[in-house]
């Protein structure tokens, strides 16, 4: 009975609250209106974690390093819309804070810093991409015919002369 007690003691001194709860790595849905764009998730090294289609749901590490976040750019493309890049950081996790209540000095100086179980990444992020302008484009322009007879000289000087098409 001695050996259980002091093997469940070890156990909870050598872990951290947020290595238990949380883990090193999140769950994270990753849309967009439209669906069906690009996207390519780079991490904090630059380092392509992901190239796909949304909505796509990514397991990502929470922790780049001894209490470094992990920091994570989302760049988003589809055609007909303008580029996007989204960013989402890590933010300290409550359950990090549960080592002061535990008495948990191991797991809040040692443990969750290095599995980066300390942080947390938000569930969900979606980008709102925008309709690119197509103003110009050729099934917009305009051809007007006039005579010249009928033109300013201002009119004329902006006026652009097409040659004859054979």
């Amino acid at each position: 009975m001695k050996q259980v007690v002091l093997a469940a003691a070890l156990a909870v001194a050598l872990s951290g609250c947020a290595t238990l709860f949380n883990g090193q790595s999140q769950a994270v849905v990753i849309s967009s209106a439209p669906e069906g764009a690009q996207v390519t998730v780079t991490n904090r090294a630059g380092e392509r974690v992901h190239v796909g289609e949304t909505p796509v749901t990514l397991t990502l590490k929470r922790g780049a390093g001894y209490f470094k976040s992990e920091v994570y750019t989302l760049a988003f493309n589809k055609e007909g819309f303008a580029p996007q890049e989204l960013t989402i950081t890590g933010s300290t996790s409550g359950w990090y804070f549960g080592n002061i209540l535990l008495g948990g000095l191991i797991g809040m100086l040692a443990v969750d810093p290095v599995t980066g179980a300390m942080y947390s990444l938000p569930k969900s992020v979606s980008a709102d991409l925008q309709a690119q302008n197509t103003v110009g484009a050729v099934d917009q322009a305009q051809l007007q015919i006039v005579s010249t007879t009928t033109l300013s000289a201002a009119q004329m000087r902006d006026a652009v002369l097409l040659s004859a098409v054979d």
